[in-house]
């Protein structure tokens, strides 16, 4: 979604923007491309891959800096602390990563069960499944991937591991599609169930949550907010998230009185989709959904 993400970012020729998830460099490489000599492109990314690349395509750029990290923890980089003109995230796993299956991202080619964004922090999908209660991989299954037979495939992976370790994305992917009915064919069955480790795995949902807040902190008046999304849990919590600073509740006359609402976010365009002819390129942009907010000065309603 390039062309509607460089359209609501607007960049200003001197201003400074921050893209969270770095990834390959292609929408980097656009906000760059309209910056001015004073202007300021702050790149992060979880991924070490992703944040070599950064280093090797724009490092030698004075306007470019570069930090590994989390965009949840975006406020903390001194770089942001005179204010933003615009964020980027492009949410969820990079093509890159897919792709590479010794990532351990993918059921489509066996490698390792990492999932890991960042190898060096925390544990990987084989090692949380290795000491995960039958209860603990349910929920999880259910809640991130919204699997229908979470039960089923964890009592199953319980009976599994008891025999052997479970260590490669081919041997979960086998046992889910004994537990899931295929279907009409159009998603393989450990789809959801991979998408629920995954996002569990790297905290996706909670570093979300934490980057919007810090977005919205550093955020200049008129600066930009711009979140692609692929599934409909992301979605939810930065249509939330936007409402929330845009638009007052609804009022309930059996309450008190609430106090003045004071909107600090204007929603520019609500939910954008790929172009078609995107699609077509690139049919992982089928489900991609872009939101767009504008940080504006705090009014009284």
């Amino acid at each position: 979604m390039w062309t509607q993400v460089m359209d609501g970012l607007r960049v200003l020729k001197d201003g400074k923007y921050l893209d969270g998830t770095f990834g390959r460099g292609g929408h980097a490489r656009g906000v760059l491309d309209r910056l001015g000599p004073a202007g300021r492109l702050l790149l992060m990314d979880k991924d070490p891959e992703a944040i070599a690349t950064a280093a090797e395509l724009f490092g030698s750029d004075a306007r470019v800096a570069v930090r590994r990290g989390s965009f949840a923890d975006l406020g903390n980089w001194s770089e942001t602390a005179e204010g933003l003109d615009g964020v980027l995230f492009d949410l969820g796993v990079s093509s890159p990563q897919l792709d590479v299956a010794e990532r351990g991202f993918s059921f489509r080619a066996d490698g390792p069960l990492d999932m890991r964004m960042d190898p060096d922090s925390g544990e990987s999908a084989a090692q949380w499944l290795a000491r995960a209660s039958e209860r603990e991989i349910a929920d999880v299954l259910w809640i991130y991937g919204e699997e229908k037979l979470s039960r089923r495939i964890a009592r199953t992976i319980l009976a599994r591991r008891s025999e052997e370790p479970l260590t490669r994305t081919a041997q979960l992917a086998e046992l889910i599609s004994g537990c899931v009915p295929r279907g009409d064919g159009k998603i393989h069955p450990a789809t959801r169930s991979f998408q629920a480790i995954r996002i569990f795995i790297n905290r996706e949902l909670e570093d979300l949550e934490k980057g919007l807040a810090a977005a919205h902190e550093r955020l200049k008046p008129g600066g930009r907010l711009a979140v692609i999304s692929f599934h409909s849990l992301e979605d939810r919590i930065v249509k939330r998230f936007i409402a929330a600073h845009a638009k007052a509740p609804p009022g309930n006359r059996r309450m008190p009185v609430a106090a003045e609402f004071t909107a600090s976010l204007l929603d520019i365009g609500g939910a954008q989709r790929a172009f078609d002819e995107e699609i077509s390129r690139n049919p992982r942009s089928r489900s991609a959904v872009l939101r767009v907010a504008e940080k504006v000065q705090e009014t009284a309603a």
